[in-house]
């Protein structure tokens, strides 16, 4: 599953920009750059920063080797130097970012990259690419988990993505609330539970459903869920019961009015005495069809297509902007904010910026506070930046069940209409100091 280096996950210009700025003579400059949103997703009230671990797991590895250098010269994209200067690439700044699983909002500078312009700025594919995709699916995650309450829920997209990108999505789905995942690899990479037992194949394989089903308790014991929409999902249900006894561990719908069928299973389960047996539905859920069943028999959700494709938001249009750079390569040199000036909504804002969630006298969020000069006495102590690389060395590796319980922290300190589903701005305003 893993690839032997990163640098190529980068833009063609990236390498370019490179070369010219060697040649100029500006490559070493000190610079700083930040990756933030103008916006969130259309409806969406808070993001979720996810894939900061996998970030600095790529600045580690974003090394140009044989292959890599080889391939550049053949095609002729930079020249010697440029190559000679890849050769003995290695990151050697710092990154600050806010802690993977921390909500943000627009403006938010969720990841500071600084050293020298070089090796900064071949950084921003990579970077982009993961965090776009990761924090798309760990927001998407997240919304699915305040709709689910205490239902827990497993990510079973791996089939409807493309098969890294599946692994990525298991990841941070855990991150944004979800229990478990079926794909293995996500299981192996990140010690993600993982869970499953049959599909509808497994049914039809056999002569009769009650074959189908004697097989699989007599191989994975009666706590196994069965799949019971093959056929006629009442038959099936009592079939159930009948082969592995009341104490079934679960009963898995997958299509149909889940809503009313999860009633009629629950009634029919209970009256051949299977009062613990499970429900767990699946079949295109969403956040909102999750809602939809709050009051619904339901124990647990599996959700495959809408999550791994961030619910129609694949997607968090994040940018990675230069925001402050010397006029050399001496770190005492000042630093200059620099900006782009555009219409259309694309201007950016210059200078190295702090963040700050200011709280209310409940100790709820009600403003993301972004500044470029001196922290004010009251936000010091609640800043969201942390050091996460020093001197190229990564210094912020940390758990991803560390991460996942910050993100219940991080939402459970928001306004309540923050986990509403109905459309509506950020639930906390971005205020510029």
């Amino acid at each position: 599953m893993g690839v032997p280096s990163t640098a190529l996950f980068t833009d063609h210009y990236e390498l370019t920009m490179l070369q010219a700025a060697l040649h100029a003579g500006t490559a070493d400059r000190h610079a700083v750059f930040e990756v933030f949103t103008r916006r969130l997703p259309d409806g969406r009230r808070y993001g979720v920063v996810a894939g900061t671990g996998r970030v600095l797991d790529a600045v580690e590895n974003f090394r140009f080797g044989e292959g890599e250098l080889g391939f550049l010269r053949e095609r002729g994209i930079v020249d010697e130097q440029t190559l000679d200067w890849l050769a003995g690439h290695r990151f050697s700044g710092d990154i600050w970012g806010y802690p993977e699983g921390e909500v943000y909002f627009p403006g938010s500078p969720i990841l500071r990259v600084e050293g020298s312009f070089a090796e900064c700025v071949l950084l921003e594919t990579v970077i982009l690419s993961i965090l776009n995709h990761d924090s798309a699916i760990a927001a998407a995650a997240s919304r699915m988990a305040s709709a689910a309450g205490e239902r827990p829920l497993i990510e079973m997209g791996a089939r409807r993505t493309h098969e890294l990108a599946a692994v990525a999505a298991s990841r941070a789905a855990y991150v944004g609330g979800f229990a478990t995942t079926s794909d293995l690899a996500a299981g192996f990479r990140y010690g993600i539970p993982t869970v499953g037992t049959s599909a509808h194949a497994f049914t039809l394989l056999h002569d009769s459903e009650r074959d189908a089903f004697r097989a699989q308790v007599d191989s994975l014991g009666e706590g196994t869920t069965l799949l019971v929409d093959t056929y006629d999902v009442r038959e099936a249900v009592r079939t159930a019961v009948e082969v592995a006894g009341p104490e079934l561990g679960a009963v898995r719908i997958d299509s149909g009015d889940l809503l009313l069928v999860a009633h009629r299973v629950r009634k029919e389960l209970d009256e051949l005495g299977a009062e613990h047996t499970k429900i767990v539905v699946t079949s295109d859920l969403d956040e909102y069809a999750i809602a939809s069943l709050r009051a619904a028999p339901v124990d647990a959700y599996g959700v495959g297509t809408q999550l791994v494709t961030g619910s129609g938001h694949p997607t968090c249009s994040m940018v990675y902007k230069l925001v402050a750079r010397a006029e050399s390569a001496d770190p005492a040199e000042p630093l200059v904010p620099v900006a782009k000036k555009s219409v259309g909504g694309k201007s950016s804002i210059g200078g190295r910026k702090w963040a700050a969630r200011r709280l209310d006298r409940d100790g709820v969020a009600e403003a993301e506070v972004v500044g470029t000069g001196p922290v004010p006495a009251d936000l010091v102590d609640h800043q969201l930046l942390v050091r996460l690389a020093k001197g190229g060395e990564v210094v912020a590796r940390e758990p991803l069940d560390a991460v996942r319980a910050r993100h219940v922290a991080a939402r459970d300190g928001l306004p309540l209409s923050a986990t509403q589903l109905s459309r509506g701005e950020p639930v906390i305003p971005t205020e510029y100091v």
